[in-house]
C-alpha cells in the first residue's frame, strides 16, 4: 500500500479486515500528535485506522528495502533472455516467515 493509495482510502472510509489479535503500543508524543492530527482531518477515520493503515504502508516499505542478493540457481529467463537468480537476501524469509504466521493468525480466529 502507498502513502497515496492510504490517504484516498481514508477519504473514501474504505473499511480494512483485521484480527482478533490486538497490539498495544506506547507512541512518542510526536507520533502520537501526527496520528491525533490526521483523525482529525479525515472525520470518521479512528486512531486505530490510521494507526494500523500506517503501519500497513510501513511494513510495505521495509520489504520493498530487503535487498536482493542472486544466489546460484536460475529460477526464470528475464525478457532479454538473461538469467534471473533466486534471491537469497532476507525477501524469501521474511515472505515464508509471513506466510507461517498469517496462517496460524486466520487459524486462531
Amino acid at each position: 500500500m502507498t502513502f497515496k493509495t492510504l490517504l484516498d482510502d481514508w477519504a473514501a472510509r474504505k473499511a480494512s479486515v483485521k484480527t482478533r489479535a490486538s497490539y498495544a503500543v506506547k507512541l512518542p508524543i510526536n507520533d502520537a500528535a501526527r496520528i491525533d492530527a490526521l483523525t482529525e482531518m479525515f472525520p470518521g477515520i479512528d486512531r486505530e485506522r490510521v494507526i494500523t493503515d500506517l503501519l500497513s504502508a510501513a511494513l510495505d516499505y521495509v520489504e520493498a528495502a530487503f535487498p536482493y542478493i542472486p544466489g546460484g540457481a536460475v529460477i526464470r529467463e528475464d525478457d532479454q533472455g538473461d538469467p534471473v537468480y533466486e534471491d537469497v537476501g532476507l525477501t524469501p524469509k521474511f515472505l515464508a516467515l509471513v506466510k507461517k504466521h498469517q496462517k496460524a493468525l486466520e487459524t486462531s480466529d
